[in-house]
């Protein structure tokens, strides 16, 4: 029988305390450059940024920002370890941003294509401006020219999971990110 999401052996990454360090780095950093925006449309990439999103739009908040929140389901890795290339967007964006500042988040930037594909589905649905932010990045594996304008962490070309990242759908609820010991 094969082992089980659940039954691979981690190795710690980034802590608790770092990654609550970073994620209010880059709201003072987000804060800094929304300046003038009346009111800033945060965007978060399902499932995998629900986790960093919770907290960084708390961040915002306590640096002033006024923001409205939305949904995108983004789909590439399915059960695997490695990105199929192939993005599905599930759901429809349910907030107009027609002409407004629009802030996406992801959990991981790997080759670029779901930070390339819903930034462009949100060009296409009016907004004026797109800012993108991703907690970690693998610049190892990028097969698009696209970067990010917010980084948390630069990760090693590993399969992590933890803080709302998940392999198999397990482990989204670790509080800290961690590297599959094998890569499974």
């Amino acid at each position: 029988m094969p082992d089980t999401p659940e039954k691979n052996e981690l190795t710690h990454l980034i802590d608790e305390r770092a990654l609550a360090r970073r994620v209010e780095e880059l709201a003072r950093e987000i804060a800094a450059k929304s300046q003038g925006v009346d009111e800033l449309v945060v965007i978060g990439l399902l499932k995998g940024a629900f986790v960093f999103m919770a907290d960084l739009v708390r961040a915002l908040s306590r640096c002033g920002v006024r923001q409205r929140l939305g949904f995108i389901h983004a789909r590439s890795y399915g059960s695997g370890t490695i990105s199929s290339g192939e993005v599905r967007l599930g759901r429809d964006l349910d907030l107009d941003v027609t002409g407004r500042t629009v802030l996406l988040l992801d959990d991981i930037q790997d080759t670029g294509h779901t930070l390339s594909v819903a930034t462009r589905y949100l060009e296409q649905a009016g907004a004026a401006r797109v800012m993108t932010a991703v907690l970690l990045d693998k610049p190892s594996r990028r097969e698009l020219p696209i970067q990010p304008d917010h980084v948390g962490f630069e990760v090693p070309d590993r399969f992590v999971v933890g803080y709302g990242i998940d392999y198999g759908e397990s482990y989204r609820y670790l509080p800290y990110i961690a590297m599959l010991a094998d890569d499974a």
